[in-house]
C-alpha cells in the first residue's frame, strides 16, 4: 500500500521559495527558520508560489481551458499516450521511489502513472491553483504543490523519476532536482501533430520540430513517436478539444460550428523521449 499524502509530505524536502531554506511541516503548515509560512489548502495541496513571483492574478491556463482539458482527458481520448508513458516508466525506471510530474495540471497523467507503479510516490507540481484544487480533491493519495517549473521548491537531487508532458521548464532546474542516473520522460508535439487543424488556420502550415531534443545535463536513451488518429463525433467532446487548445482562438466560429456538426478528424503524433541524468 502506498503512503497517504501526509506521509509523502514528510518525505518531501521542500525549500522555502522566498529564502531557499528547508521547510518543515507542522500540522497543516509548512514553515522555514525565517518564519515564512505556507498553509495547506483544505483540498490538501500547498501553495509555494509567492505573490511576487506571479506574473498574473491566476497564472496557468484559464479555467475554461482547464475544464475543457479535464473533461476531454477523462473521456480517455489520450489514454494511449498515458499507457505508453506508464509502460516506458516501468521499463526505464522500475525501482523509482520518489517522482515528480512537472506541470501536472489536473492530474490525469499523474494519477494513472501513480496507480501503475506501486513503489512510486509521485508529487505533482503546477503553476495553476485551479488545476491543483481539482487534482488534490480527486486524487487524495497523491501530493501536489503550486509552484513554478522555472524555480522549483525542492532540494537538490531529490527525485529518481520525473515526467514532463508539454510543460515549459528550465533545463538546469530539471537537472538540479533529479538524482544522477534518474529518469526523465518528456512528451512534446511530433511532426504531424494536429496538422489537419493547422491546415485550416494557416496558409502555409509548418510541421512541428521532428529532431530529437537536447536537455543540458541529460543523455537521451530512447525516442519514439506515438501516432494515431483522433476521430470525434460527439459535439461536447469536439468543443472541449477545441477549447483546451490555442486553436480555439484561431479558428472562426463558422469553422468551429462546421466541425461540431460534421465531426473532427486530425492526426495525433506524440514525441516521447526518455533521458537519464548524467
Amino acid at each position: 500500500m502506498k503512503s497517504n499524502p501526509r506521509t509523502i509530505g514528510l518525505k518531501m524536502k521542500y525549500v522555502c521559495p522566498i529564502c531557499k531554506t528547508p521547510l518543515m511541516l507542522q500540522q497543516k503548515t509548512w514553515s522555514c527558520s525565517n518564519n515564512h509560512r505556507f498553509d495547506c489548502a483544505k483540498e490538501g495541496y500547498v501553495n509555494l508560489l509567492p505573490v511576487q513571483n506571479k506574473h498574473s492574478k491566476d497564472p496557468g491556463d484559464n479555467k475554461e481551458m482547464m475544464f475543457a482539458r479535464r473533461e476531454f482527458l477523462n473521456k480517455g481520448h489520450y489514454q494511449l499516450l498515458s499507457d505508453r508513458v506508464n509502460a516506458l516508466a516501468k521499463l526505464h525506471s522500475p525501482s523509482a521511489k520518489l517522482g515528480l510530474d512537472v506541470g501536472c495540471g489536473e492530474g490525469y497523467y499523474s494519477h494513472r502513472l501513480f496507480d501503475s507503479l506501486p513503489e512510486l510516490d509521485l508529487q505533482g507540481l503546477d503553476i495553476s491553483k485551479s488545476a491543483l484544487k481539482y487534482a488534490s480533491k480527486r486524487y487524495k493519495d497523491m501530493s501536489f504543490c503550486v509552484a513554478s517549473a522555472f524555480e522549483m521548491p525542492f532540494e537538490n537531487e531529490q527525485f529518481d523519476f520525473m515526467l514532463r508532458i508539454y510543460a515549459p521548464s528550465l533545463d538546469e532546474e530539471l537537472r538540479r532536482v533529479i538524482k544522477p542516473g534518474g529518469t526523465l520522460i518528456t512528451v512534446s508535439a511530433g511532426k504531424h501533430h494536429h496538422f489537419a487543424l493547422k491546415e485550416l488556420i494557416y496558409e502555409a502550415p509548418k510541421y512541428h520540430i521532428s529532431e530529437s531534443s537536447y536537455i543540458e545535463g541529460f543523455e537521451l536513451v530512447h525516442r519514439e513517436n506515438l501516432e494515431s488518429e483522433l476521430a470525434l463525433i460527439d459535439e461536447v467532446d469536439i468543443t472541449h478539444f477545441l477549447n483546451m487548445t490555442p486553436y480555439s482562438w484561431k479558428l472562426s466560429q463558422q469553422q468551429k460550428d462546421h466541425m461540431i456538426s460534421k465531426g473532427l478528424n486530425c492526426e495525433l503524433d506524440f514525441k516521447i523521449e526518455v533521458f537519464k541524468a548524467i
